[in-house]
């Protein structure tokens, strides 16, 4: 499916879950502001989600459908959303979500997060896929991912933790010059504020992160979300208990990381080898 209508049946699967949120408001004499302050999110958030500009999760859907008295039409409507439009929706709600993240805390076995990648090495991701995708949408994918990392560089960014695996630093994506400028680049990124970069050494007995990455965020309305990612689609998590779940495999995988000082050196022995 061509990506530009992909992009407006997902426009239009959200307004058709969006619209009636803002009919059972309505019809339950409560403005945008007083729902967002009893669920406690921010109006926009409310706005977004009845215009159809932001994915209706299925948590709040539950959580709506107590407060309005709908008798769980709106978690229906989200459940009944078809796949090919949920995989998209949740992709691009994770975007948004990652821009106003007041912290994110992040596990990958394979591949750098993409907030720690450089143009060349993004490039050299975007030229492994299968199948080949034109340099026209390559260009784009990398200033897109570039532009993402814009975050990490506001006066007041989020605080950022980084879990990766040492497979992902020695493996030499894009070539030797590219696979230098990658380790420089992880070496300045440990010195900018809120960011912690730790190294899962390869040879462990233990792993708490067999199953794979995940991503781990706080809203500026300090709900707690996560976010996975398959060959095929990815995940937005919003159900607490399987967030607290993430959260604990999260803890244990520091403990059984190199520290933040120990990755440091790490990084300077691989810079020393090239």
């Amino acid at each position: 499916m061509h990506p530009r209508k992909r992009q407006r049946r997902n426009a239009s699967a959200m307004k058709l879950v969006g619209k009636p949120v803002g009919a059972f408001r309505t019809a339950a004499d409560l403005t945008q502001a007083q729902l967002a302050d009893r669920v406690r999110l921010q109006v926009e958030t409310i706005a977004s989600i009845e215009q159809g500009r932001r994915a209706l999760l299925p948590d709040l859907a539950r959580q709506l459908d107590h407060l309005l008295e709908t008798k769980g039409a709106l978690e229906t409507a989200v459940d009944n959303m078809p796949e090919v439009d949920l995989i998209p929706a949740w992709a691009e709600q994770y975007m948004d979500l990652e821009r106003e993240a007041l912290a994110l805390s992040w596990f990958e076995n394979q591949v750098l997060p993409g907030l720690l990648q450089t143009e060349n090495y993004a490039r050299a991701v975007f030229r492994s896929k299968v199948p080949v995708i034109s340099e026209d949408d390559i260009n784009a994918q990398v200033a897109a991912r570039m532009a993402r990392q814009e975050i990490l560089h506001r006066k007041v960014p989020p605080t950022a933790c980084f879990i990766i695996s040492e497979a992902i630093i020695r493996d030499r994506l894009g070539g030797n010059e590219v696979h230098r400028e990658t380790l420089q680049h992880l070496r300045t990124c440990t010195h900018l504020p809120g960011i912690t970069l730790q190294v899962m050494p390869l040879g462990r007995q233990a792993h708490a992160g067999l199953d794979g990455p995940f991503i781990l965020l706080e809203t500026p309305d300090y709900q707690h979300l996560a976010y996975t990612e398959i060959q095929r689609g990815s995940h937005l998590v919003a159900d607490p208990d399987e967030v607290s779940i993430l959260a604990q495999k999260y803890a244990m995988l520091r403990t059984q990381a190199l520290n933040t000082e120990d990755t440091k050196g790490q990084l300077d022995r691989l810079l020393g080898e090239q």
